[in-house]
């Protein structure tokens, strides 16, 4: 018989040798690997000024630079090496509130482990925005940067936390609006950054940046895709609730549907010199987005669940409104309105049961099961 403690002491020996790298060459530089790996050429590293240099000849007239951008609420010395918004996309992907969207509702409350989180729908935006970007001549890292932060100011439950909070603020509670004045205000970023995620909604403004612009048709084209495709495979919506004009002009599937959309917004831009999309495909989109507004959204236990996290988040406010912690005597509603819509779902359910004593039965749909 094996020794089952055997296989993991060994594993744990292999990675403590590999404190120190593989080798130590002539040079005293240290490898990660052992044998040898094809020397690099004598290209010079390139710096900041360099690569905002070839941003200057390369990107398409138009596309934001780096060079002679990055204005920031407090100055900063530039990075010797990241242009100022490759600082803003590491800062994001760094931060707690962007981490914290993994525990934040997309579509369903608690998703299941194939469903998308707030977080992953991020990622798939930055995707589809930089595919559009990059291949339009624009500033990707601008792009990037936008599309990871655009929904870092949700609270719990989704788009409910919105009507939730609006009660207690006078200028009401904008996701977009309040993602970049109050959660991402204290990483600094830059304007333009910053204008992207306070405008990326269609409700908004227009972006000041054309990077900006690629961001609100991105976010609207994943969750469009994404959403319907996690409808289907929870069983809410089959895939003969797909319009038929989606079908015809984008496809069947996932991945064909995200492709026909990004390319129509690149064609767009190529032909128009206009960040936009279309007739025939924007038709496609707002046909598919209305599919699952009326099949996805608002069917009666969305419903269900968007009055139930209402209710929850508003007995959160209260009651940390009347419960100011040890040393906070003097903090506003703003300031609780910011802690608890920066909370995870999860976080969000066990404080209304450890704290304010609520019975599973009142959380919302999806988390009333025993354990959660």
């Amino acid at each position: 018989m094996t020794d089952a403690t055997a296989a993991p002491h060994h594993t744990a020996q292999a990675w403590g040798a590999t404190h120190r790298g593989a080798a130590v060459d002539a040079a005293g530089v240290v490898t990660a690997h052992h044998g040898a790996v094809a020397p690099l050429g004598p290209l010079p590293v390139r710096d900041r000024a360099t690569r905002e240099a070839v941003e200057a000849d390369t990107l398409r007239h138009g596309a934001t630079l780096a060079q002679g951008a990055g204005a920031r609420a407090r100055p900063e010395a530039p990075d010797p090496l990241r242009t100022c918004f490759e600082r803003d996309r590491d800062r994001i992907l760094h931060a707690e509130a962007f981490r914290r969207l993994a525990g934040k509702t997309q579509v369903f409350l608690f998703p299941a482990d194939h469903q998308r989180t707030r977080l992953t729908h991020a990622l798939e935006v930055a995707q589809v925005a930089g595919a559009i970007a990059r291949a339009a001549g624009l500033n990707v890292a601008l792009t990037e940067a936008i599309a990871l932060a655009h929904d870092c100011g949700h609270g719990p439950g989704g788009h409910a936390s919105e009507e939730a909070f609006d009660v207690y603020l006078p200028e009401g509670f904008d996701h977009a609006v309040w993602g970049a004045d109050v959660v991402a205000a204290p990483l600094n970023l830059c304007a333009e950054t910053l204008d992207g995620i306070r405008n990326h909604s269609w409700s908004r403004p227009a972006p000041a940046t054309p990077e900006g612009a690629v961001v609100s048709w991105a976010d609207r084209i994943a969750y469009v895709c994404h959403d319907f495709e996690d409808g289907v495979a929870a069983g809410v919506v089959g895939p003969g609730d797909l319009p038929e004009v989606v079908r015809r002009r984008c496809g069947s599937t996932h991945s064909a549907q995200l492709g026909s959309f990004i390319d129509a917004v690149v064609a767009t831009i190529d032909r128009h010199g206009t960040v936009g999309m279309d007739l025939a495909h924007a038709e496609a989109l707002a046909a598919f987005r209305q599919c699952n507004y009326e099949r996805i959204y608002l069917r009666d236990e969305s419903v269900a669940q968007r009055h139930d996290v209402i209710a929850l988040l508003r007995a959160l406010v209260e009651w940390h409104l009347e419960h100011p912690e040890p040393g906070r005597p003097d903090r506003t509603v703003r300031d609780v309105v910011a802690w608890v819509a920066g909370m995870t779902d999860s976080y969000a359910c066990s404080v209304a049961v450890d704290r304010l004593g609520w019975r599973r039965d009142r959380l919302p749909v999806g988390v009333r099961e025993p354990g959660l």
